[in-house]
Order: C-alpha cells, then structure tokens, then sequence
C-alpha cells in the first residue's frame, strides 16, 4: 500500500519530462519523415548522400572521440592522485576543478581566443623565444575546438572517477602486492578494472557533451563547421525546420548508440560479472 502511494510521488515529474521532453522530442522526430503531407525519408537520404554534411558529421565525431580521449587520459591519472589524498587536501583539489564550471563556456572560449589567436599569448610567446618563424594557425581549427570542450568537460570525467575511486578498498591492492604484484601491475589489474563504471560514465558525459556542444565550437571553431552549429544554421539562419529536425534526429541516435555501446562495455569488462 505504501509503495502504491509512493507511486503518487512521481506523477508531477513524470508529467513535466513527459509534457515538455518526450512529447517535443517525439514531434520533432516524427516532423522529419513527413513533408508536404505525405511520408518520405528524403531528409535522411539528402544528408547521407552530400559529402559536404558527412564531412561536417564526421568532423564532430572525430573531435568529440579525441575530446573524449583526452579528457580520460588526463583525467584517470589526477583523479587517482585526488583519491589518494586526505579529506582536507582532496576537498580543495576538487574544490578547483568544479571552480571552472562556474564559469560561462562564452568567458572561456573567449578567453581561449586570446591565447590561440595568430597574435595570441602562445604565438607571442613561441615566437619570442624563437621555437617558431610565424604564427601557428590553432584558432578557428578542430584543434581549438578540441582544446576548448577539454577544458569544458574535464572536470566531469574527474568527478566521477574520483567518486569511483575514493571507494575501492586499499585492502584489495595490499593483497594484490602482498601476492607479489608490483605497484603498477596492481594499478592496472586492480584499480583500473574497479574504476572502468565511472570511466564509462564520465566518457559518455564528455562525448555526448562535446557532440552537442554549441557555444565552445562557434567560437573556436569559426567557420569549421559540427553538426550543432549546422543544425542552429539551417533553423536561425536558413529557416529549414525540416533540414534542422532531420539533424537534430540524427544527434539523437548517434547519442542513444554511443550510450548502448558504453553500457555493454560496462557490462562486460565490470568485474563483479
């Protein structure tokens, strides 16, 4: 009988995410396979088939795996220093690395625009020390952007490794090198599989993050295109709703798929199973 009440709880929230989520979201993809009021899958057809739209696609996924990539290899490293540490020393630690998300991606994507441009505070300064002859194009590239959506997704992948972490058992590793195993051979047969949950996690926040990202690539990226700044063109500028709602669909899927592939990797390397 209580949990029949309890049921009662959730009603309000479901009806909210139900009313302006899942409603709009359904209409939205429903919308592209109807035009001039019959059925087609014209929209998908003219996407897939323009080299100009699968570079465009393949330019964000590109930059959203080595996003991806990066933020787990500097991650998983500090995050495990962070672990390790006494309350006093971790509470500031982390303290420092949620501090940029109180920052607005727009400050710090303009603040990425002074140091990379042609006459920003890197190029100024490897030309004086005389690395390079001219400036190095980095602004306006992938490569801007990928360095922006680290900077803006980092901190994530640090909070839930850290989390994960911070409860594996210190027994378990003095028993892995009680049995002759070396610090690292214990990190990697040990700390690694333990904490490989919040690695899945902390990877599907940064890629689906850096797939949709809008504000980061518009501004480092200039006129490099990814599928979030084509989708606010064809709906802003452009006015094509149709061509807008086929794109938003298909981030959508690529989301679900990268969300499907990284729960039955959880699911397989999870120790416990």
């Amino acid at each position: 009988m209580k949990n029949r009440y309890a049921y009662f709880l959730i009603l309000p929230g479901l009806a909210f995410l139900t009313i302006f989520m899942v409603i709009p979201i359904l209409l939205t993809v429903g919308s592209t396979f109807v035009q001039n009021g019959s059925f087609t899958l014209g929209g998908y057809w003219h996407f897939f088939k323009d080299p100009y739209f699968l570079k465009i696609l393949l330019t964000t996924l590109q930059v959203s795996v080595v996003t991806t990539l990066l933020c787990v290899v500097i991650g998983f490293p500090v995050a495990y220093y962070i672990s390790k540490l006494p309350p006093r020393g971790k509470s500031v630690l982390l303290a420092l690395a949620i501090f940029p998300l109180l920052t607005s991606s727009v400050v710090r994507s303009f603040s990425w625009m002074i140091l990379l441009g042609k006459r920003g505070l890197i190029n100024n300064t490897l030309l004086a020390i005389g690395l390079i002859q001219e400036p190095l194009d980095i602004l306006y590239t992938p490569t801007a952007m990928i360095i922006g959506l680290v900077h803006l997704f980092l901190p994530l992948i640090l909070i839930t490794l850290v989390g994960v972490m911070e409860n594996i058992d210190p027994d378990v590793v003095k028993a892995a090198e009680s049995l002759g195993a070396s610090k690292f051979t214990a990190f990697r047969k040990v700390i690694v599989p333990l904490s490989i949950p919040g690695l899945i996690i902390g990877s599907i926040l940064v890629f689906v993050g850096s797939l949709t990202a809008y504000t980061t690539p518009a501004l480092l990226g200039g006129k490099q295109r990814v599928i979030s700044t084509f989708l606010y063109q064809n709906a802003i500028t452009l006015n094509d709703w149709h061509s807008a709602s086929v794109i938003a669909t298909i981030m959508m899927v690529i989301t679900f798929v990268v969300i499907a592939l990284m729960n039955r990797a959880a699911a397989k390397f999870n120790p416990k199973e």
